[in-house]
């Protein structure tokens, strides 16, 4: 087996953070993945390369073993499953919540509900283990509509500031589940490159206490 280790990015918000993380753990591209339109990248390190994806498709490549390890947010891995994946390490950006949501002043039905989310699994497995009966309705966007346009009695989303929801006229309900920034781990990677993804994940590990101090010591 190859002992080339390849870490799978998300795009977006989470990779605007991750970059910062790995530059603190001695992880930098070796080059601008901003002025680029390639997907997979060099580091300064001889033995990792970074691939830039969907974050829904992290997961996946990780668990195929297409990629070793990746940056992934918990929401993505609750909605896709952990099977065949190690979770070594939160860390501890792009915090948010993943939560219920619906319009102001509405009695939400307390036996069915139909729910409009991106996170069909997740709302399944919520709503049985509440004991309401859910009518799953799956979008990719706009979830604030759904209730606006009476498609949905509530809905299921990451809230971040709540602002959008607020200027929509609706507000958060319940709280499923925390939602951060988690390392992943191919389970066949960790047993047969375990020299290389341990002081990768040490590294990375050293830089999440580092930042996590640094935060604490400048907080009032």
């Amino acid at each position: 087996m190859s002992k080339q280790l390849i870490l799978a990015l998300s795009k977006g918000r989470i990779l605007d953070e991750t970059l910062p993380l790995l530059a603190a753990a001695g992880i930098t591209p070796a080059e601008d993945l901003g002025k680029s339109r390639k997907l997979l990248f060099d580091t300064n390190l001889a033995n990792v390369k970074l691939v830039i994806i969907r974050a829904t498709d992290v997961p996946t490549y990780v668990q195929l073993g297409a990629a070793d390890l990746g940056v992934a947010g918990k929401d993505v891995l609750l909605e896709h499953g952990a099977e065949g994946l190690y979770e070594p390490l939160d860390l501890e950006i792009a915090r948010c919540k993943l939560m219920t949501a619906g319009i102001d002043g509405a009695e939400p039905a307390r036996a069915r509900r139909r729910v409009a989310t991106k996170f069909v699994n997740v709302a399944r497995r919520y709503y049985a283990e509440q004991g309401i009966q859910a009518e799953v309705i799956k979008l990719y966007g706009a979830m604030e509509l759904a209730p606006l346009m009476n498609l949905a009695d509530e809905i299921v989303d990451i809230v971040d500031t709540g602002n959008t929801l607020r200027a929509n006229g609706m507000s958060p309900r319940e709280l499923i589940a925390p939602i951060s920034t988690r390392l992943v781990v191919n389970k066949a990677a960790m047993t047969m490159k375990h020299a290389q993804l341990k002081p990768l994940i040490a590294r990375l590990t050293d830089a999440v206490g580092k930042r996590r101090a640094s935060e604490s010591a400048i907080s009032p």
